[in-house]
């Protein structure tokens, strides 16, 4: 059915069904304490980190960081599309999900477009399926043989077969009612703007259907048969399909097995395929891309260790330094990443072919460490006996190390670089402060516990937007959001806000909604924001590590009101403390009266 789900009925659904029901049914929960634990679902463990709490509404694992609400788990569990996780919910309450604008023409032409999209696509592959049986399938059933697919293998990644002729799909989707303008918008069709022309993308190729998480058809990659260019071809971006987040052959490994551990990236779908044909079914290939942070995210939510698959050749070491540079921030405590290097001149098709499936998987086994490939690509091409050129190793190796999350590995990655240059770690912590922090180049240890006592909007300067500190009001937001029932140790009067803090309308916003209280729970909260700029705000501070332990968190709040309203009480002081530090951080080195009186200020302003 056409039309937006109204927001007032998904924050009653949320109100009137259990999380804890929702979870128990497809996960074996415990009862532990006021919550329930189990292993997680998105990720293998032994030992369980996930937790559901009826109170707040609301799952989250400790290994991983997945979290949400049962709409939420419907979704990442079931791989379903929001409106179904809604259909599905309301149906266990009885209930008929409501839509806004249902009669509007447009929201129905927008519906029957992507039902079309959706058919379309189905047909497509059904097509290419039945040629690739037909005598005009004669060439590419040769062509599967001679790479040694098996009709079960080939059935499995639902191969097909797009015939010699510029019109064939065209015709057969042409006859059932679907318009060129679909066609083409789907990358079925090419259109000639000159001559008016339109004809089959897909022609004498081979082709992979490339399927979304759920198994749905949402593009197609073919491989020629004859001598056009390019040899690989895959479909254009299009509204269902989008190459920087889909993975090829993600669906078929999780269908062969449900408890994946680790995954490999390669290049290409005939990498996959065949890996798969030797028994190697944990295989994806990245789309004519390389691996982007939405496709690791995607991965760490199933499997623990991803490994990298790259040709031996100065391309594929060009290639490792870019997943090198996308996974670093991605690796909190617990995930792997680990890369293997190919000989030159093959790939994993070749390889597993030549070499057997045992020998690959054991190259897969002692792929190096994401810790050990760091520090020898850092070495590469340098003489670590010449000071020069062992600084240039250490300081790129510290800002990899920067890049990552807080955690054990951190704290190790840097243990190592101390080891291997003979440079104190704290030297080398108070280098990665100073980056952090946007600082000039103070030498005494006074100035680096200035920088150290800085406010966080100033220490984040020339930082990544997703790893800045939190602001003082987005600090209040990300606790409320965690404890709404906090929101009683806020002053009744609003006069303590602080002026020019972009989150302060937001934070007035969900003050007022918790003083009403219709909010139980954060995630009920989140799903009264849904699909605005404010929801995807707050939906940013729930997805940060909550540093603060739950005894102290009602402390922190009330010194984060007090902190304010002792700043309007004493702006003049703030404001020498903001000329100080502008005046340090343009370049210019504070005279030891200037340093003195900046530490009386900031004790004065903490007093």
């Amino acid at each position: 059915m056409a039309g937006q789900i109204p927001q007032r009925f998904i924050d009653d659904l949320l109100a009137r069904v259990d999380v804890v029901d929702i979870v128990g049914e497809r996960v074996q929960l415990k009862k532990a304490g006021r919550n329930h634990a189990g292993l997680c679902p998105f990720h293998q463990e032994k030992t369980p980190s996930f937790t559901v709490s009826a109170d707040k509404q609301f799952y989250h694992c400790f290994g991983c960081g997945a979290h949400g609400n049962a709409l939420r788990f419907l979704m990442e569990y079931d791989n379903l599309p929001f409106p179904e996780a809604v259909e599905q919910l309301a149906s266990r309450l009885g209930l008929e999900v409501p839509r806004e604008g249902a009669d509007d023409p447009r929201a129905q032409a927008r519906e029957r477009k992507r039902q079309e999209g959706v058919n379309l696509l189905e047909l497509s592959a059904s097509f290419f399926r039945e040629r690739l049986k037909m005598p005009e399938g004669q060439g590419a059933r040769h062509y599967l043989a001679e790479r040694g697919l098996s009709p079960e293998i080939q059935a499995a990644f639902g191969i097909g077969y797009a015939p010699d002729e510029w019109e064939s799909l065209k015709r057969h989707l042409s006859a059932r009612d679907i318009p060129e303008a679909v066609q083409i918008e789907y990358g079925l069709l090419v259109h000639r703007e000159e001559s008016g022309r339109t004809y089959d993308r897909f022609r004498d190729r081979v082709i992979f259907p490339i399927r979304d998480v759920r198994g749905r058809t949402i593009a197609f990659g073919g491989r020629v048969l004859g001598d056009a260019k390019p040899k690989y071809l895959n479909s254009p971006e299009t509204p269902v399909f989008h190459k920087g987040r889909e993975l090829y052959g993600l669906f078929e490994a999780r269908q062969a097995n449900t408890r994946l551990e680790r995954l490999v990236i390669v290049e290409g779908y005939m990498d996959v395929v065949a890996l798969a044909q030797f028994g190697i079914r944990n295989a994806v290939a990245t789309l004519g891309t390389s691996t982007s942070e939405d496709h690791l995210s995607r991965l760490f939510r199933m499997v623990d260790e991803v490994v990298f698959c790259f040709d031996g050749d100065r391309a594929g070491r060009q290639a490792a330094n870019r997943a090198l540079e996308v996974v670093l921030p991605l690796m909190i405590d617990g995930r792997q990443a680990r890369f293997l290097f190919l000989p030159e001149g093959e790939d994993p098709d070749t390889l597993v072919r030549r070499e057997g499936p045992e020998a690959f998987v054991d190259r897969i086994t002692c792929a190096s460490p994401l810790s050990e490939f760091l520090f020898d690509q850092a070495a590469r091409g340098r003489d670590l006996a010449r000071i020069e050129d062992r600084e240039r190793y250490a300081s790129q190796v510290l800002a990899a190390i920067g890049e990552l999350p807080e955690g054990l590995l951190k704290s190790l990655m840097l243990n190592e670089l101390s080891r291997r240059t003979g440079v104190e770690r704290l030297r080398f912590e108070a280098l990665m402060a100073r980056a952090e922090g946007g600082a000039g180049q103070p030498a005494e240890a006074e100035a680096a516990s200035v920088v150290s006592a800085m406010p966080s909007a100033v220490k984040a300067a020339g930082t990544r937007p997703d790893r800045m500190p939190l602001g003082l009001v987005a600090r209040i937001l990300q606790l409320l959001v965690h404890e709404p029932i906090l929101v009683e140790r806020l002053p009744e009067a609003d006069d303590w806000y602080p002026e020019g803090d972009p989150d302060v309308p937001l934070c007035r916003e969900v003050v007022r909604l918790l003083r009403a209280g219709r909010y139980r729970s954060g995630q009920v909260l989140l799903a009264h924001f849904h699909g605005s700029d404010q929801g995807q705000r707050l939906a940013a501070l729930v997805k940060r590590e909550m540093l603060i332990p739950r005894d102290a968190r009602a402390q922190e709040l009330d010194g984060l009101v007090e902190h304010f309203r002792r700043h309007q009480r004493r702006p003049s002081c703030q404001e020498r403390i903001d000329a100080l530090l502008a005046k340090q951080h343009s370049g210019e080195r504070l005279s030891p009266e200037e340093r003195q009186r900046l530490m009386t200020l900031l004790a004065e302003l903490g007093s």
